[in-house]
């Protein structure tokens, strides 16, 4: 069995209400990327569910779902307003720029894509009258802190510039959870939100530059990591099966108007260290760390932040992460391979 399928039997094992999406229609968007791929074929494994997987690019969905018989492609642009005839039960919405690069070079479409996509979803879900509602958001709207002497619980909020392009991301995604918040205080929308760490596994899609994916393709090819900062940026990271297991747990037991942290406190670590565990561990100490550190922030990446996630609202109804960083690793790595 390859670790693919093996992840998909273990969220359709999963001890969760899955009668409830039973014979009903669930909406992802965003479902080329990697989150919403990972839901869209957790959902298709789980059986008699219904998935319209929302999507821009039509040839890139097809060479993702190729004949899946479960998955129903609705091509269209999140920015616009959403139209689709069929009825609709249950919505993720993890449509969102993810790619550093692209919210440094094209921000105003970061910002819109974030804000009209969300109050897009938003209306649809309101005119569908639909059951409850995931909106994808992330650890990055907490922004940094300084000193903190607790794990960050879903209550804490560090600092954000919003003089800095960068923070257009981060920024878009507290007004999302805020619209989110409007929508069901105003129409009764029944919305949760899952505040999402560094999410990697079986499953990643070629061409994915993100930092694990370079980490992984570096132990691969046996070369050297190379770091274009210190990697002194503390990250929180979840397995893609555990991340999708969260966002289950969200969709059929969390409460609505709650914030969820979707993190795996054992994989709580800084880039260096990250990198460094790859190169001994993974690559078996036949690599190395090399610093290569630009002069300007050409990479578009986060401020450094420190920070461990709390993951214990979201444990206490039910959810439980079982991969720690380097099993990831290996499993993503072998996904890779395979390909």
């Amino acid at each position: 069995m390859t670790v693919l399928k093996e992840d998909l039997e273990y969220i359709a094992n999963y001890d969760l209400p899955y009668e409830n999406l039973k014979g009903k229609t669930v909406l992802v968007t965003g479902a080329t990327g990697l989150i919403g791929v990972s839901l869209v074929r957790a959902l298709s494994t789980i059986g008699d569910i219904k998935i319209l997987a929302f999507v821009r690019n039509e040839e890139k969905a097809r060479k993702i779902y190729g004949e899946d018989s479960n998955v129903g492609l609705v091509i269209g642009d999140i920015t616009n307003p959403i139209c689709v005839s069929d009825k609709v039960e249950y919505i993720f919405h993890c449509a969102s720029v993810t790619t550093s690069k692209v919210m440094i070079e094209k921000p105003v479409e970061t910002l819109l894509t974030a804000v009209e996509g969300t109050k897009n979803i938003l209306e649809f879900a309101k005119e569908k009258n639909v059951r409850s509602i995931v909106f994808v958001s992330s650890m990055e709207m907490y922004g940094s802190f300084e000193e903190l002497d607790h794990d960050v619980t879903e209550k804490d909020l560090g600092y954000i510039d919003p003089l800095k392009i960068r923070s257009n991301y981060p920024e878009s995604k507290r007004l999302c959870e805020n619209m989110c918040i409007a929508y069901l205080a105003e129409y009764g929308i029944p919305v949760k939100i899952a505040r999402l760490a560094q999410t990697f596994g079986a499953g990643i899609l070629p061409g994915d530059n993100r930092v694990f994916a370079q980490f992984a393709r570096s132990a691969i090819n046996r070369e050297n990591i190379i770091l274009h900062t210190k990697g002194l940026s503390e990250g929180n990271y979840c397995y893609t099966r555990d991340c999708v297991t969260g966002l289950l747990t969200i969709l059929l037991k969390g409460k609505d108007g709650e914030a969820y942290n979707v993190a795996n406190p054992d994989s709580h670590t800084t880039i260096v260290d990250m990198a460094k565990m790859v190169a001994n561990k993974i690559a078996d100490g036949e690599i190395k760390v090399v610093f290569d550190i630009p002069e300007s922030n050409t990479f578009g990446y986060a401020a450094d932040t420190k920070m461990k996630l709390n993951s214990d609202k979201l444990q206490k109804i039910g959810w439980k992460p079982e991969i720690g960083l380097e099993e990831a690793y290996k499993r993503t790595i072998k996904w890779m391979k395979s390909k």
